[in-house]
């Protein structure tokens, strides 16, 4: 098993450009051979820019070059099924941006054709390899704050840009771009997944009409913990946040809903509150070494393909309550 990656990127996307390229760079020996856009002036002006030595409109120059190890799928949404199971029976390993489909069977299909094919198969959620959210996991598990009541997500924030998919009916509105992230954040907290969810949602002030742009959502977790997210593109100068409620205290985590190696953490209880002491990093580089590792045969990815089938479904819930005014039972048909 080799420890240096040949990577092709599907998709010439702001977020590889902006963190994935340099992610993959920063890993031993990994490098990047070409990316793939169906615009060829913007392929060959993202290669220009990011210094990569090819680019393509056609996929099978990526899959068929047997110095490509992996690709990174950032497509639209609706494009990523078919391409990953095109990558694995190439052979490819895989790390594609959530949400890995737009229903919760094409997204399982997914995952099973890269176990059938022996391939690696990861969802880009950066949220769990914040060194944040990693201390607050250990300390959650430690009992730092005791039984766990309520949980407060707080991810709403301003979109400048008004054109592109996540303003549009193409997969787009704020469940499948920003709550999706909250969910696996919370599933990677608790190790569980919810069993009842409920959601309203609002369009109009960023978005085209009917695609949401600001939602609040409760999700009842297992051991009766209560779960309530508020997520928006139409709130300025916001900074994201997550509290966890038990009977010993409130583990307090300011500024940390984002792709930035930011944000505080605090315990209150009976003696005040104190801050927890952080050593901040790169989340992509974190993610990516993670899946370097697993593609050598050391542990998982830092969120698998599983994961993001079970953020997906989850999500899928939420905008089906949203639509309906009806709670939903996480699972049920």
């Amino acid at each position: 098993m080799k420890n240096s990656l040949g990577w092709g990127l599907i998709g010439a996307s702001n977020v590889a450009r902006e963190w994935i390229v340099d992610a993959i760079r920063a890993q031993r020996g990994n490098h990047i051979r070409t990316v793939l856009s169906r615009d060829a002036a913007r392929g060959a002006a993202f290669a220009q820019a990011c210094d990569i030595p090819a680019s393509t409109t056609d996929l099978d120059d990526i899959l068929r070059d047997p110095m490509v190890d992996a690709v990174y799928v950032s497509t639209e949404n609706a494009l990523h099924h078919d391409q990953v199971l095109a990558a694995a029976r190439a052979g490819k390993h895989v790390l594609c941006e959530k949400p890995l489909a737009l229903s919760v069977h094409d997204a399982q299909e997914m995952v099973d054709a890269c176990r059938a094919a022996g391939v690696v198969m990861a969802t880009n959620h950066h949220l769990r390899c914040s060194a944040l959210h990693i201390a607050l996991h250990e300390h959650l598990k430690a009992g730092a704050i005791g039984r766990l009541n309520a949980v407060r997500v707080f991810h709403a924030n301003f979109l400048a840009m008004m054109g592109g998919w996540r303003l549009n009916d193409a997969g787009g509105g704020v469940f499948l771009d920003s709550t999706i992230h909250d969910v696996d954040t919370l599933r990677f907290h608790l190790d569980a997944d919810p069993t009842d969810v409920f959601a309203m949602a609002q369009s109009g002030r960023r978005g085209a009409a009917g695609v949401e742009d600001g939602i609040m959502a409760v999700l009842r977790f297992p051991d009766d913990v209560l779960v309530q997210i508020h997520g928006a593109y139409s709130v300025p100068f916001a900074p994201g946040g997550i509290s966890f409620f038990g009977e010993k205290g409130v583990l307090v985590g300011r500024d940390c809903m984002s792709q930035r190696p930011a944000g505080t953490l605090a315990l209150r209880d009976g003696d005040g509150e104190r801050d927890i002491p952080l050593v901040h990093h790169n989340l992509y580089h974190f993610a990516l070494r993670r899946f370097t590792q697993a593609v050598a045969g050391e542990g998982r990815p830092a969120a698998t393909g599983e994961d993001g089938v079970a953020s997906l479904a989850i999500v899928l819930a939420l905008k089906e309550a949203a639509r309906t005014g009806r709670q939903i039972r996480v699972g049920a048909t």
